[in-house]
């Protein structure tokens, strides 16, 4: 049996309707797992529900809307995953919001709280709603995807910057006390990615340019290729990985993008 088999699996990826999350829904159902497809718009989470049941057999994916910003939404998510599937075994965290673009001095409070609150606040929530069932079996994966920003300074995404770092720090911290009892916390740090979320960056010439030119693969990423490290985390092939953020940005970082 494949170490990146997920037979017997139930995944739960918020952000899953389009882009990384979609992706990422894809595949792991493609290794075996059954899926939760969830974004704001039923419509569009039933949709990618149907594509996946159409391909890998009906009752693999189930569609749930959520809003992160809700803390109702989110529980009900859970509570409707377990009375589908019976268990969450691997958790992504996805979705994530970036209402600004521009320097930080001209960035509202609400626009600076709307980022923190939905891709650091929400993803404790989120957890804390599906970890206790993971450390009472003794086993489970929860991975945050985050980004290279995070690592990097950036004068127009400051404050989403800010609360990706964040997300790596709650995967350290999370990782160490889950782990005793066989939870794995782990972040994956994207590059620029082909997706309408990061459109404002990849369709301005000047910024794609930028991105480019200092990338070792001279590219920019598409979802399906963080797709696999979700896989990795999720599945016995990544059993020993916590607490770490794996950079998917093709050499950006390294070559000084």
């Amino acid at each position: 049996m494949s170490l990146f088999d997920m037979s017997g699996q139930v995944a739960l990826i918020t952000g899953s309707s389009r882009g990384i999350g979609k992706a990422i829904a894809e595949e792991m159902a493609e290794h075996g797992a059954k899926v939760v497809i969830s974004s704001r718009k039923q419509d569009a989470c039933e949709a990618v529900a149907s594509e996946i049941n159409a391909k890998y057999g009906a009752g693999t994916a189930i569609a749930v809307a959520a809003n992160i910003s809700s803390k109702d939404d989110l529980q009900h998510l859970v509570d409707e995953t377990r009375k589908a599937f019976g268990k969450i075994t691997a958790l992504v965290c996805n979705a994530a919001s970036n209402p600004y673009y521009g320097p930080s001095a001209g960035i509202s409070d609400d626009q600076f709280r709307k980022i923190m609150d939905n891709n650091i606040l929400s993803n404790h929530w989120l957890i804390h709603m599906v970890a206790p069932e993971m450390l009472e079996r003794g086993g489970g994966s929860i991975t945050i995807v985050s980004s290279v920003g995070g690592l990097k300074a950036s004068t127009v995404i400051g404050a989403y910057c800010i609360s990706k770092a964040a997300d790596m720090q709650m995967a350290r911290n999370l990782a160490d006390e889950f782990g005793p009892k066989g939870v794995r916390v782990n972040c994956i740090a994207p590059g620029l990615i082909k997706t309408d979320f990061a459109r404002a960056l990849w369709e301005n010439p000047d910024t794609l340019e930028i991105s480019t030119r200092r990338s070792s693969l001279r590219r920019i990423g598409e979802p399906h290729e963080i797709a696999g490290a979700a896989v990795f985390l999720a599945s016995k092939a990544g059993g020993f990985t916590t607490g770490q953020t794996i950079v998917i940005d093709g050499g950006n970082t390294i070559s000084g993008g």
